[in-house]
C-alpha cells in the first residue's frame, strides 16, 4: 500500500540538469519511451523463453529492457525490484518510477502478470519481501537478471556504507572528455584510487550481492530446473581502459566475473547457468557519469549509425534473448564464457575510425566529427524528454502511481 500523501498540483515539467543527472522526469515522456520499447519487442515476434522472471534493477536501461523483452517476447510473469522516488513536494518522481508505472499499466492492460518492489535491493528486508512475493504468486524462478547500478551500498550484515569511485589504478590519468550540454571538449585528470576506494567500489559493484540473491533463492527452493541468472558487463576499447577496464570499475567487474563462475558451478545441480553479457556502450544514467566515455559514445554512435549497426538498450536485449540466450546459438561464448553483445561495437573498422578521429576532436568540430546531438537526445530521453509527440508546454500531473507496488 502507498502511504497517504497530499495530491500534487499539475505542472509544466522541463528538464533541469545538474552535472550528469537530470533532476526532473516527465511522466508522459517516460511512458512514451516504455511504449516504444514494447512496440519494438512486439514487432520481433514471440520466442520460447523464460516464464517466471525476477529482474533486480528493473526500472531503467538494460534492466527495464530485460523486463519488457521477457514479458512481451516470451509472455513471462515478472517481478521487478528497484529503488526509485515518487513525486513529492512539487518535485517530480524519478524516471525509473515513471517507467515502471507505465510498464505495469500497459502489461496489466495486456493481461500480463507484473508486480514491483521498491526499496534497497542490497537489504535483507527487500530480499525477504521479494521471496515472499515469489512464493505467493510465482513459485520457482527460471530467469534472474541482476542489473543494479548504484553508487553506494549499505552492507546488510555489518551496516558499513560503501561508496564507489570512478578512478584509475596505480597511476593518474589524463585524457579528453566532453561536457555534452556545453558541447565543450576538455582535458580531464584523475588521481589514482587508494586501496580503500578500490575495495569500496568492489563492495558496491562486484558480485557479493548477486551471490546473496542466488543463495537466498536456492535456500528457499525457488530456483527452477534449468534456471539462468544473468548480469550485464562492459569492457570497451583500449581508449577507455584506464578509467574503465583497468580502473576501479574494472576491479569490480573482475569480482563479478569470479562470482559468475562460482554461481555457474553452484547452479549445475539445477541444470542451470550463470552468465555475463558484455553489452555495447550506450547513453545511460551510469555511463553519463564516467569521464571520457561520453565523448567515446558520441564518436561510436556516429560511426555505427552510418554503418546501420547501432542498437539501443531494447535492441540489444532483444537480440540477446532471441539470438543468444534462448536459441540454438547458446554455444556462442568468448574464451571466458561470456556472451558478446558488443560484437558490432568492437569491429576492427569501427575502432580504427574512432582511433583516427579521437585526437582530432575539438569543441569547434564536435558537431561535425561526432554524434553529440544524438548523445544529447538520448540523454534527455532517459528522463522522458525529447519525444516529438509529447507536448512539454502542457500541464501534467507528476503524481503517478505504480499499480501493484508491494510496500
Amino acid at each position: 500500500m502507498r502511504t497517504q500523501k497530499l495530491e500534487l498540483d499539475n505542472m509544466i515539467i522541463q528538464p533541469k540538469i545538474r552535472g550528469f543527472i537530470c533532476t526532473t522526469a516527465h511522466p508522459v515522456g517516460c511512458a512514451k519511451a516504455v511504449e516504444e520499447q514494447i512496440n519494438f519487442i512486439k514487432k520481433q515476434g514471440h520466442f520460447e523463453g523464460p516464464k517466471n522472471v525476477l529482474v533486480i534493477g528493473a526500472s531503467t536501461g538494460y534492466g527495464l529492457a530485460s523486463r519488457i523483452a521477457a514479458t512481451y517476447g516470451a509472455g513471462a510473469k515478472t517481478i521487478g525490484v528497484f529503488y526509485e522516488k515518487e513525486a513529492e513536494n512539487n518535485r517530480t518522481g524519478s524516471a525509473g518510477w515513471y517507467n515502471t508505472a507505465a510498464f505495469e499499466r500497459l502489461a496489466h492492460r495486456d493481461h500480463f502478470y507484473a508486480k514491483s518492489i521498491n526499496g534497497d535491493a542490497f537489504s535483507h528486508d527487500i530480499k525477504r519481501r521479494t521471496i515472499d512475493l515469489i512464493k505467493k504468486d510465482l513459485g520457482k524462478i527460471d530467469l534472474i537478471v541482476y542489473s543494479l547500478a548504484s553508487p553506494r551500498r549499505v552492507h546488510p550484515d555489518t551496516g558499513t556504507v560503501y561508496s564507489s569511485v570512478l578512478k584509475p589504478i596505480n597511476q593518474s590519468f589524463t585524457s579528453k572528455t566532453v561536457d555534452p550540454l556545453r558541447k565543450e571538449v576538455k582535458e580531464i585528470s584523475l588521481e589514482s584510487a587508494t586501496s580503500d576506494e578500490i575495495n569500496n567500489t568492489i563492495a558496491v559493484m562486484g558480485g557479493e550481492d548477486w551471490q546473496m540473491w542466488i543463495d537466498l533463492l536456492a535456500t528457499e527452493n525457488l530456483l527452477a530446473d534449468g534456471v539462468t541468472t544473468l548480469a550485464y558487463d562492459y569492457i570497451g576499447p583500449e581508449l577507455t581502459h584506464p578509467i574503465y577496464k583497468n580502473g576501479t570499475i574494472g576491479k569490480a567487474k573482475e569480482d563479478l566475473h569470479k562470482t559468475a563462475h562460482k554461481l555457474n558451478e553452484q547452479l549445475q545441480k539445477y541444470h542451470g547457468q550463470a552468465l555475463l553479457s558484455v553489452n555495447k556502450a550506450l547513453v545511460t544514467q551510469a555511463s553519463a557519469a564516467i569521464p571520457v566515455v561520453p565523448l567515446y559514445i558520441s564518436l561510436l554512435y556516429k560511426i555505427m549509425k552510418a554503418k546501420g549497426t547501432h542498437e539501443g538498450c531494447i535492441e540489444q536485449i532483444s537480440r540477446l534473448f532471441k539470438n543468444k540466450l534462448y536459441s540454438a546459438n547458446t554455444s556462442e561464448r568468448d574464451a571466458e564464457g561470456r556472451i558478446r553483445m558488443d560484437d558490432f561495437e568492437m569491429q576492427v573498422d569501427v575502432q580504427q575510425k574512432i582511433r583516427e578521429l579521437w585526437p582530432r576532436v575539438t569543441s569547434e568540430n564536435l558537431d561535425e566529427l561526432t554524434d553529440i546531438k544524438g548523445y544529447l537526445v538520448e540523454f534527455h530521453r532517459l528522463f522522458g524528454f525529447e519525444f516529438a509527440d509529447v507536448n512539454y508546454d502542457a500541464d501534467v500531473s507528476p503524481d503517478v502511481s505504480i499499480p501493484s507496488l508491494e510496500s
